[in-house]
């Protein structure tokens, strides 16, 4: 045991030796010389340089975007044709056989004035009310004529203003009625009263009807007017004053009513208006401070056109070899329309001739009386002959979207050619932006059209 513990020894003795390390080679420093590399760099250079690069991208871009926004515009002067008017035309009535329509507006209206009164004269006037007469006698209407005698329960006589039929008894028993105007057998107040007052039928004394017809004032209403004595009176001078300011007035007044109730696309010329006024039945109401009122009714007859076929009419008699193009004519209003005075008054069936008929002239708006004028033969007229007389300048118009259409896309140096197409236009001038840019852009919310039409 011990030698084998000394061998064991030994051996690690030399085995430590032989794990020495080898010792570490030295190591060799070299030196390397650096040796300095010149270069031409030139600050200044380098930044001309980067601002040409950016001043080359901001021009990209202003041209990029320029494009996107391109726009063109184009300003047009119609073609115009001034001509001179003198001629007759015939309209018919809610027809065009002829070309040329007309219809009529027809307007009633009234106005009144007070004025002071000075004079008096001697007035006799009978009272006036209404009354319900009831029919309880039969199942069977009953005629009354004009001027039945009622007898009031006032013990006055009334007389009826028109004849009427009082309705018979319904299957209920329920007596018929009718209300009827009626007046004093004799004039002056006491036969006004503002109470209800009954009455019978004279005529059905001594009859089985004379218990089963009666009459009452109607409800609500008085029986007046009744007066003999001295009244206000309107002299002559007065009167005719006062008409003259009221019909000018009333005149003025319906033609503006007129006006504004003509539809879009018709015509009503100043002198194609013609005023009825009722002079004959203009009333008259005295007031108790002296004054009286005085009411004149009237009604307006306009003669309205179509715009267009007035205006087509006009251009197929005056411009040679018309085409039937879309035209207008901005001063169409301004021209002189005579009514033929034997047009107007056409054929006639049972027509009341008027007090007074008038028109209205262009310039001073002032009444002028058109003879053998009546309110019944211009409404029964199925046809009337009238002049115009002026000068007109007819306008051709232009399609706009046609227009634009053709226009898309191309060459600015097309334009010429595209224009010779639309025999309709003067003259125009395009303009494109940005100014650099030589065709029209492709979209048509990018063209705009500027149409110099004239104004009337």
């Amino acid at each position: 045991m011990p030698k084998h513990f000394l061998e064991d020894m030994v051996k690690n003795k030399r085995a430590k030796e032989d794990f020495r390390e080898e010792p570490e080679p030295k190591r060799e420093i070299q030196y390397v010389d650096t040796m300095e590399i010149e270069t031409n760099y030139n600050p200044q250079k380098s930044r001309y340089l980067l601002w040409f690069v950016a001043l080359v991208s901001v021009i990209f871009c202003f041209f990029a975007v320029s494009f996107l926004f391109s726009k063109a515009q184009i300003v047009v002067n119609p073609k115009t044709e001034s001509v001179v008017l003198n001629e007759s035309v015939l309209a018919d009535k809610d027809s065009d056989a002829n070309g040329m329509s007309f219809d009529l507006v027809v307007i009633p209206g009234q106005e009144s004035k007070t004025i002071q009164v000075s004079g008096e004269k001697s007035v006799s006037t009978a009272a006036t009310g209404s009354v319900l007469i009831f029919n309880a006698y039969s199942a069977s209407p009953q005629r009354l004529d004009i001027d039945t005698r009622l007898v009031g329960s006032n013990g006055k006589l009334y007389k009826t203003q028109v004849a009427t039929i009082v309705p018979g008894m319904n299957k209920n028993g329920t007596p018929g009625q009718v209300s009827v105007g009626i007046y004093a057998a004799e004039p002056g107040p006491d036969y006004n009263s503002s109470s209800t007052i009954s009455f019978t039928i004279f005529g059905f004394k001594g009859t089985p009807k004379y218990s089963k017809f009666m009459a009452v004032s109607e409800k609500g209403t008085v029986i007046s007017g009744g007066f003999i004595g001295q009244a206000p009176d309107i002299s002559p001078t007065d009167q005719s004053t006062a008409l003259s300011d009221m019909k000018t007035i009333l005149q003025t007044d319906l033609v503006n009513k007129a006006t504004a109730q003509i539809p879009d696309g018709f015509i009503l010329f100043n002198n194609a208006v013609v005023v009825n006024t009722d002079d004959a039945n203009m009333s008259s109401v005295y007031n108790p401070n002296n004054t009286a009122t005085m009411t004149l009714t009237g009604t307006l007859y306009g003669i309205i056109l179509s715009e267009a076929e007035l205006t087509k009419k006009i251009a197929t008699d005056n411009i040679q070899n018309y085409d039937g193009s879309d035209v207008y004519i901005p001063d169409i209003k301004n021209l002189t329309f005579s009514l033929s005075p034997a047009s107007a008054s056409g054929t006639q069936t049972g027509s009341t001739p008027v007090t007074s008929t008038t028109v209205i002239t262009p310039t001073t708006n002032a009444p002028v009386v058109l003879p053998n004028t009546t309110a019944n033969s211009l409404v029964d007229a199925q046809s009337i002959n009238f002049n115009l007389s002026g000068t007109a300048t007819i306008v051709w118009k232009l399609d706009e979207n046609k227009f634009i259409n053709d226009l898309l896309g191309k060459s600015k140096k097309d334009f010429t050619q595209i224009l010779s197409q639309y025999p309709n236009i003067n003259s125009a001038t395009l303009n494109l932006s940005p100014f650099w840019k030589m065709s029209i852009p492709n979209q048509a919310k990018d063209v705009k059209v500027i149409v110099n039409y004239p104004q009337s």
